[in-house]
């Protein structure tokens, strides 16, 4: 029965980790609005401004708060109507949630 207890809680463990987000402690610090505009970045953005492995290739450059020269309204009106290379999200977003996008880019740093 003690072995069964063991087993039990290690599975438990195992999980709670595969399904906790890898980087709690950046969500702690990000408003609701932020948190929207992180999750909207995982799903449709993340493929190509992030590199998906070390030894791969970046595709799209790195977003953050500097992005065109940190304007709000440049980064929407750029989220809204993309470019030759990257699409535009305004028939796939709501403002709001584009917004939430610009919001959540504002808090990432600029890469050095």
């Amino acid at each position: 029965m003690r072995r069964s207890s063991r087993s039990s809680r290690l599975i438990r463990l195992l999980l709670l980790l595969a399904v906790a987000p890898l980087d709690t402690s950046a969500q702690a610090f990000l408003n609701e609005r932020q948190l929207l505009g992180l999750r909207l970045y995982n799903q449709s953005c993340r493929v190509c401004h992030t590199k998906p492995q070390v030894t791969s290739a970046q595709y799209a450059p790195v977003l953050s708060r500097a992005s065109l020269s940190g304007n709000n309204d440049a980064l929407r009106a750029y989220v809204e109507n993309g470019s030759a290379k990257m699409p535009g999200f305004k028939y796939h977003y709501q403002p709001y949630e584009i917004d939430a996008i610009v919001a959540y880019l504002k808090t990432l740093p600029a890469p050095e």
